[in-house]
């Protein structure tokens, strides 16, 4: 295969890869919220614990008025919690940036006009309450002392006479886990059932700043895990469809709503019955939850049950030590098989150099080590087209009007010489699915998000702001094509003068650390083929017609 055909090939890849993209992101729904205070019902069941049945909806209610607000700061979070309800109404990673102002916290739940995305809970019962009752808090500032290993919120609901009802939510010392639960206590005179429920309540909008090469790859939606159905995505778009397939009951398992680097789960422990639940909500919300039962208590006892929460990055090594499968929410696509341990190499050489561009070039030379051998004989075979192009020239001029017959020169020469004309693209045709593995690697690992490199690039997840990097690598792309065999035909040659062009334009929109990726691959590429050539030019491999 000629030159211009390989990366013709590679434009057609690349061009096929990005509207696939582009055709996800135009099916995902994108919604307006609505007012705050017009937060829906969440989906719940009053079903006996131990057979649930279907998930039902709480009667409706009317609107939801702001109570105070309960502030919480750890070394990891700073929280608000509505008394009303005792909703997570804001939730703020101290260890993150956000995404479009770098000198504030990350907000992972926040309840705003334009966005929504809280975490609630309640209970499910004769006079129980759920996320809308009114709790009354012992004070209004928490903060996790020095010396302390957590910090606990008591919310009390009111004394109905009937239950007596503590909501707590736990604060734990370095750790993205915060324990919420329920003491219930049974005041009336027969024993009576309950459940909890514990839900995220969301709109459908992607996550502000979503990269322009990645808002249609990057998943945002709800995710079910059980140890005998495995992992199961939900997109908004099939809720919206009712065509969302996952276990909807199980004794193990939990639920959880991922975004592009981040995700938020719920994370039930034990062998208990539970019920999951997926639905569209009033408002073009949506609810993503989980029911489990607090059985029946009897007058005068008390029950407790506690759900860890999970509100932070998706740092494969702890989300796999925090619950079964929690790590397959990072997800790199169908190269896992690929990307999966070219993650684990990167970060390893990260800790050796500290730099994640550092670690990043390192892995250019050992991918690239690696490939020598494979990519040796393939630039021997492009030398060899090179210095044999002044006969293949001669061939089309004596052969001009004979098509078959100049094809037929050819092959004989190509016999004679030994030379195989595709072999000048196994190099790089191997290299398109560690390309795009790195590719999906980069996108998804929030470990190299707003991890910088130097100079100017500060974010190595994030396209090159200047466009330098994406122009050096268009520069190294031209001295390749010098280096190849100059093609007979001008439009040929015409097409592979502007492809390095068209490429730059590709690498403008990729993250930086991938086109740094391809920068060093193709420097190394250039010192390798440029040696084979002046080697093979020494030895004399041209041969006189």
């Amino acid at each position: 295969m000629d030159n211009q055909r390989l990366f013709l090939f590679l434009l057609f890849c690349f061009s096929t890869f990005f509207l696939f993209q582009a055709w996800q992101k135009e099916k995902q729904v994108v919604v307006s919220p609505p007012p705050v205070s017009a937060i829906p019902s969440p989906a719940a069941s009053a079903a006996k614990p131990a057979a649930f049945t279907q998930t039902q909806a709480v009667p409706g209610e009317g609107s939801v008025e702001k109570g105070e607000t309960v502030r919480v700061e750890t070394d990891f979070f700073v929280a608000e919690i509505d008394t009303d309800g005792g909703t997570l109404s804001r939730l703020e990673l101290r260890k993150h940036r956000d995404t479009l102002n770098k000198d504030k916290n990350f907000p992972l739940f926040e309840r705003q006009p334009q966005h929504i995305y809280v975490a609630q809970s309640g209970l499910l019962g004769v006079r129980l309450p759920d996320h809308h009752a009114h709790y009354t808090a012992a004070a209004l500032d928490y903060k996790l002392e020095a010396g302390a290993d957590h910090v606990t919120v008591r919310l009390t609901a009111p004394n109905t006479g009937a239950w007596g009802i503590v909501k707590t939510f736990t604060f734990h010392r370095a750790s993205y886990v915060i324990d919420v639960g329920y003491e219930v206590e049974n005041k009336t005179g027969a024993a009576a059932q309950a459940n909890a429920y514990f839900q995220f309540v969301r709109d459908g909008k992607p996550p502000a700043g979503s990269p322009a090469m990645g808002a249609g790859a990057t998943f945002t939606g709800a995710a079910v895990y059980t140890e005998k159905e495995k992992f199961h995505k939900i997109s908004f778009t099939d809720v919206d469809k009712g065509k969302a397939n996952y276990p909807k009951t199980s004794n193990d398992g939990w639920i959880a709503l991922l975004q592009h680097y981040f995700l938020s789960a719920w994370l039930p422990s034990g062998n208990v019955s539970r019920e999951f639940y997926v639905r569209r909500l009033d408002g073009d919300l949506y609810s993503i939850g989980v029911i489990i039962p607090l059985g029946s208590i009897s007058p005068g006892q008390q029950a407790t049950l506690t759900v860890p929460l999970y509100a932070g990055p998706q740092e494969q090594d702890k989300l796999a030590a925090l619950a079964p499968g929690l790590d397959l929410t990072v997800d790199y696509g169908w190269l896992t098989i690929i990307a999966a341990p070219l993650f684990w190499l990167l970060r390893w050489l990260h800790q050796w150099v500290g730099n994640w561009g550092g670690a990043i070039i390192v892995l250019t030379v050992i991918i690239k080590a690696l490939f020598y051998p494979l990519s040796a004989a393939s630039y021997h075979s492009m030398a060899r087209m090179r210095v044999l192009a002044p006969r293949l020239q001669k061939l089309k001029e004596h052969y001009a009007d004979d098509r078959q017959r100049l094809n037929q020169a050819m092959m004989e020469l190509y016999r004679t010489e030994k030379i195989n004309p595709l072999g000048g693209c196994l190099p790089i045709l191997v290299q398109i699915p560690v390309f795009i593995a790195l590719y999906w690697v980069l996108l998804a690992s929030v470990e190299l998000r707003h991890a910088p490199f130097m100079l100017w690039i500060d974010d190595l997840s994030a396209p090159d702001p200047y466009y330098l990097l994406p122009a050096l690598m268009g520069a190294t792309m031209i001295i390749q094509t010098m280096l190849n065999p100059k093609p007979p035909d001008p439009v040929q040659a015409s097409v592979m003068k502007i492809m390095p062009v068209v490429f730059s334009i590709f690498f403008f929109f990729f993250p930086a650390g991938l086109v740094l990726y391809w920068l060093v691959n193709n420097v190394l590429s250039i010192l390798q083929q440029w040696y084979i050539n002046r080697t093979l030019e020494r030895a004399g491999l041209a041969r006189k017609p």
